[in-house]
């Protein structure tokens, strides 16, 4: 017992002596910034006039709790990741059941139809804004002229409609690829048992599909809302928040309170208050996911 107990101390600290390094940076690397922006928080601090500085208590706090651009900020923001996650989940997953199925040109479909999710945010905001929805030259708006429509000016009547058109594009091939996965593990035998029994198509995909999807889609929801709280690439590009602050979302609301009002002590209590609303929501989705994979 003793010899056991030994090789398994000698065992624990080796283990801890050769984990200890990559563990130790990955500290740093998370501890280091949340901590310099925990003390720029409670500071004066303004890139403009040096001469503001000083300890600030909770007043940076107080005044973006006060404003009203930080509540229409995280409105947008919950918008945004609220209306993608509902589109490129749904859009996601019946792709996935349409893909599953053979028909001619199904690799080359494939192929195109996940293409979006490869595209640079950025690269992407510009396709969308010069060569799609721009009111004049837009594919849009060529059609609508031919079909004898309005012509829509997207940007400056939907600014976070097209925002969410826009990032929906990019995510939901994401959704498709790991639903489309997850689909192909399916019991044919248990699809085919349905059929014979005489379960029509949407029998079929409501108690069998959907539930055996029921897990990949919890990871879906969980991985994109992660990256959908800061979204900014597309904001920055083709709307700049506007116009006023119909499009800003949190991410961007900080960015305005560092670069443009350069206001580092505001945009550091912007970032802890993101950083408490994305732990609040990492929680909840933590649990919901849990509870499915125990199903």
């Amino acid at each position: 017992m003793r010899e056991r107990t030994s090789g398994r101390t000698v065992g624990g600290f080796r283990n801890l002596f050769l984990q200890g390094p990559a563990v130790t940076l990955l500290l740093l690397w998370m501890l280091v910034p949340l901590g310099m922006t925990l003390w720029f928080s409670f500071q004066r601090y303004n890139l403009i006039n040096p001469m503001i500085s000083g300890f600030a208590g909770w007043d940076n706090y107080t005044y973006l709790l006060t404003d009203p651009a930080l509540w229409t900020a995280m409105g947008n923001t919950l918008l945004l990741v609220g209306w993608v996650l509902a589109i490129s989940v749904i859009g996601g997953t019946l792709l996935a059941v349409l893909f599953q199925q053979e028909f001619f040109g199904r690799g080359i479909a494939r192929l195109l139809v996940i293409a979006p999710f490869f595209v640079m945010p950025t690269v992407g905001a510009l396709v969308w804004k010069n060569m799609l929805m721009h009111p004049v030259n837009g594919v849009f708006a060529w059609l609508s002229n031919l079909l004898g429509l309005p012509v829509i000016d997207w940007f400056s009547s939907m600014p976070l409609t097209s925002i969410i058109i826009i990032v929906s594009w990019q995510w939901m091939p994401f959704a498709l690829l790991i639903l489309l996965t997850a689909i192909q593990s399916l019991d044919d035998d248990q699809v085919e048992a349905a059929r014979m029994d005489g379960a029509g198509p949407l029998a079929i995909f409501w108690f069998i599909t959907l539930p055996h999807l029921k897990r990949a889609i919890s990871v879906v929801i969980m991985i994109e809302m992660i990256f959908l709280l800061t979204i900014f690439a597309e904001i920055f590009v083709t709307t700049s928040g506007g116009p006023g602050l119909a499009s800003t979302n949190l991410a961007y609301f900080i960015y305005i309170r560092a670069l443009l009002d350069f206001d580092v002590g505001g945009a550091s209590a912007g970032g802890v208050i993101a950083i408490i609303l994305a732990n609040i929501v990492a929680i909840f989705l933590i649990r919901t996911v849990a509870k499915n994979l125990e199903t």
